[in-house]
């Protein structure tokens, strides 16, 4: 079996070679990226293990990168940053990061927390690359969504939402499953929020498909999207 593969993303030379040199001693295989964007590829393109990701990065910062990376995958994220306080590493954890280690950090609980970190992820660092069925195609890579064929434009929580929802065709799922899904966190949020977001989702569906909407309502208990035909994932 192959040594498991990490990827950094910090814009510091120096801090980055130092957690690829650890990772390396710990039986870790290391990708390096200096910036979010090089991050972003790797992890398409070499599906790492576990992500080690700076939050002060030129171009796209830290938390920029992570909101992508939770569109399309649940890829075990640890934050590093300078930026200790709590209401930063809280932000972290409510935006989908498992873990969060200030900087400067011990290099024996690093490798700990790595360590942690895959146990607990096992192997659901999968990533979804596309989705389509005869109502909705979407490409996550490319954040493009295309409904019968016509390109709709989608906030990046509508985004989240309506991947949540296609990941789960089919499945009945509670405001509370949505609010996890897709926002991160369900005490973070109101159910009334979902169900005002789901309603923004819901009317730029319909106003492109031009027919009933795929996203079912199911009073009291929450809401299903019912793809017409056999959904695809792929």
């Amino acid at each position: 079996m192959s040594a498991p593969q990490i990827l950094i993303a910090d814009d510091d030379v120096d801090v980055r070679r130092l957690i690829v040199t650890l990772l390396e001693r710990g039986g870790y295989r290391a990708l390096e990226a200096g910036d979010g964007l090089e991050a972003l590829r790797l992890l398409y393109a070499r599906r790492p293990a576990a992500v080690l990701l700076d939050v002060t990065m030129p171009g796209l910062d830290g938390w920029q990168v992570l909101e992508r990376i939770r569109e399309v995958s649940d890829v075990p994220v640890l934050m590093l940053t300078a930026q200790g306080e709590e209401l930063n590493r809280v932000r972290g954890l409510r935006a989908g990061a498992d873990d969060y280690v200030p900087k400067p950090f011990g290099r024996q609980e690093l490798l700990a927390r790595v360590e942690a970190l895959l146990r607990r992820a096992g192997g659901r660092a999968e990533v979804a690359e596309a989705y389509h069925d005869e109502l909705v195609e979407v490409d996550f890579e490319q954040r493009r969504v295309l409904v019968r064929g016509e390109p709709v434009s989608l906030t990046p929580l509508e985004f989240r939402l309506l991947g949540a929802f296609l990941r789960h065709a089919g499945q009945l799922l509670s405001r509370e499953q949505l609010l996890e899904l897709a926002w991160g966190d369900p005490s973070a949020r109101s159910g009334e929020e979902v169900k005002l977001y789901v309603g923004y989702l819901r009317r730029k569906l319909d106003a492109a498909a031009g027919a009933g909407s795929a996203i079912e309502t199911v009073r009291g208990f929450g809401y299903r999207y019912r793809p017409p035909g056999r959904a695809e994932p792929r």
